[in-house]
Parts: C-alpha cells; structure tokens; sequence
C-alpha cells in the first residue's frame, strides 16, 4: 500500500521485525488454511505452537518465558494476524489480554509461576468469563455468584459469548462475592464446571465461541486472583483487548484494500479497467485515506501506551474508529469485487461478516461512543 506518510519512518527496526515475520507467518501458514477453517467453522488449533514459538502469547509480559515485546510492537502483530481472520487475531488477544494480563497483573506467585510459562508455550489455553447472556455492555450486573465454604469458593453461574470457552484448560472467570466482583481460576475439568460451543455463528467462525456453566462448582481458596478485586480489574483487562482490536481492524481493513484494489486494475468493463473510472478511485482512495489515519492514530496510542497512559478513552477512540472504518472498507471493498464478492475465494465478504461481531464486542460502537460523549462533556449517559 504506497506509504505517502511516511510510516515506514516511525517504527522502530525492532518494530518492523515484529510485524514482517508475522506477516510471513501468515502469508506462508494462515492464509492457506483460513478460508476452509471458516467453511467448516474451526479454529486452526494446529497453528497454536507456531503462535507460541514466534512470541505471540503473552507477548508483552516481561519474564515467564514471553517476549516482553512493546505496545507498538505487539499492535502491529495484532495488525498482521487479523489481516488474515478476526478469528486468529481473537485468540491471541484473550491469551494475551484476558488471560495471561490478569494472572500477571493480579494473581499470586504461584498462579503466575504455574500458568504463565504454560500459557505462553501454547501448552495451556485460557479463555475470560465476564460477559453473561443477559449482560454484556452492563458486566456489574452479573448475575454469577462464589461464596466461600470452608477451604473453597463454590460458583453458580453462567457466562457466554466466551473466545476459546471449550479448548480452554483454565477461564478467568469473574463474579459477585460479598458484594465485591473478583476474578477467579477455574480449571477444566473441575466438577460442576461445564462448556458448550455455541453453533450456527454467521461471524469469527473460525474461532471458538462458547458458553461457561458453572453449577456449585468448587474451587480451593488459591484460585482466587487477589488482585482482581472490583469491575474496574475486569475493565484494565478489556482495556488491552480493546487496544488489540484497534491495530487488528486495520489489518483486516487492509486485506480488504489492497484485494479491491488489484481486483480493479484487473477487471475490464466497457473496454477498460475499472480502476480508471472515477466512481471506482474515489472509493479507494476513501479505504486508503481512512486505513492511513487509523494506522497513524493508533501507532500515537501505542506509543502512549508505553509511556503509561492511564486514561483509557484514547483506547476507545481507536476501537471505536478503527473498528467502524474496516467494516465500511469491507463492505466497499464487496461492491468493488461484484458478485466476485460474496464468494469466498475472495477475502472482503468473510472480513465484513467478521467484523459485524467485532463492531459489537468488548464494548459495542454505542458503549465506546458514550465513553467518549462523558470525556467530552463530563455527563455520563450510560450511568
């Protein structure tokens, strides 16, 4: 994509590193298998080792085997993977976001010594229990409770819409407990404690989604996160999801360009192609105009981020944008193709359906919206 900014010039030769070999990981792993694990409606699990090995769990996590890469780094990774499938990049942004930041940020040393270097290898997988069906952009409503008996907590629950529920070994759940919402471990296989896979998903179909039952499961006193006390714990989590999404909607955005793009160059009507008609450029340019500005937005939030940016609104903002340009530039990218479009060979009608499911999660367009709205006027509409 020509680079009239610059942005090459703004990264860092680390940086560029990060993101080129996991652009080659995806173009010589990913691409080949993604289009039939959306047809089948499977998460290529295959690919979890080489994930691993390339450093992209727990990626920004200093020690316990990860890479202890940067903000910006990490982002533009994010970027890559989701330039192939939603699904892939969700996968890494739970591991990394919603599971391992928890442990890391609020677990004991022995959760963090036990879990993290599993869940960095890709020996063990996590997944996050927040989310309920009948509250999503409310999660201090929740409805899922522990209670201490003795030596364990028992919860009684359920939550749903959960990335990675069913291959996870252990989920970051959270729910009320003394009139306090905490975060705790539950491990696979422990009684009471039961996934289902939800099925006939018309979006992130190659990505495990499913819903966590918990029926006077128990669980030892240990399990519980010390840290991860209150909702505004659960909220630093999605925070870094968020952050996550906000690069990997312009990789997605950008598949979807540069497919419309040479598709143009290349599709002859009325004698020429139809790049060279002036309905067809100002699309494009519109796709390019706005991928760019998102990319340069989202790089200052990055670098933000490294410095310790406490507010998180910006992340918003970015989620927000990014996440709105990339389904407008999938479905653009579609009309440009024709009836090409709807049929998957090519890549903007699987985007576009995936990102009609990452418009609305970790915050809906609306919740992010109203984040911004109260930073601007100082009245919060939502409370």
């Amino acid at each position: 994509m020509i680079d009239l900014f610059k942005f090459e010039e703004l990264l860092t030769d680390d940086e560029k590193m990060v993101r080129d070999s996991v652009r080659s990981f995806v173009q010589a792993r990913v691409m080949p298998l993604i289009r039939d694990c959306w047809r089948e409606g499977r998460f290529p699990k295959e690919l979890i080792g080489e994930m691993a090995a390339l450093g992209l769990l727990g990626s920004t996590i200093h020690g316990y085997g990860c890479a202890g890469l940067g903000q910006v780094a990490y982002g533009l990774a994010m970027q890559e993977l989701e330039h192939a499938d939603s699904g892939v990049r969700s996968f890494v942004s739970v591991q990394n976001g919603l599971v391992m930041h928890p442990i890391h940020a609020f677990g004991t040393d022995e959760q963090k010594n036990h879990w993290l270097p599993q869940l960095a290898q890709g020996k063990a997988i996590g997944c996050f229990g927040l989310t309920e069906a009948d509250f999503g952009s409310n999660p201090g409503g929740m409805r899922t409770t522990a209670r201490s008996d003795g030596t364990d907590y028992v919860l009684n629950g359920a939550k749903m819409w959960i990335t990675n529920g069913t291959i996870a070994d252990v989920a970051v759940v959270f729910a009320k407990c003394d009139d306090r919402i905490r975060g705790f471990l539950v491990e696979q296989g422990t009684p009471g404690f039961t996934t289902r896979e939800i099925q006939g998903k018309l979006s992130l179909r190659a990505s495990v989604t499913a819903e966590l039952v918990l029926e006077d499961c128990r669980i030892p006193l240990r399990n519980a996160l010390p840290g991860a006390v209150g909702l505004r714990s659960a909220l630093e989590c999605l925070n870094r999801a968020r952050y996550s999404i906000a690069w990997g909607a312009i990789g997605a955005a950008s598949a979807c360009f540069e497919e419309a793009l040479e598709y143009a160059k290349n599709r002859v009507q009325f004698a020429r192609p139809i790049a060279g008609y002036q309905l067809v450029q100002e699309k494009l340019v519109e796709m390019w105009n706005e991928i760019n500005k998102a990319q340069l937005m989202t790089l200052r939030l990055g670098q933000l981020l490294e410095r310790g940016l406490e507010d998180p609104t910006p992340i918003s903002v970015a989620k927000r944008n990014n996440v709105k340009m990339a389904l407008q530039a999938a479905r653009t990218a579609r009309e440009i193709l024709g009836a090409n479009g709807v049929v998957d060979d090519y890549v903007s009608m699987r985007h576009a359906c995936n990102l009609e499911a990452v418009y609305t999660y970790e915050g809906t367009h609306d919740i992010h919206t109203l984040i911004v709205g109260q930073a601007l006027t100082g009245i919060a509409a939502f409370s």
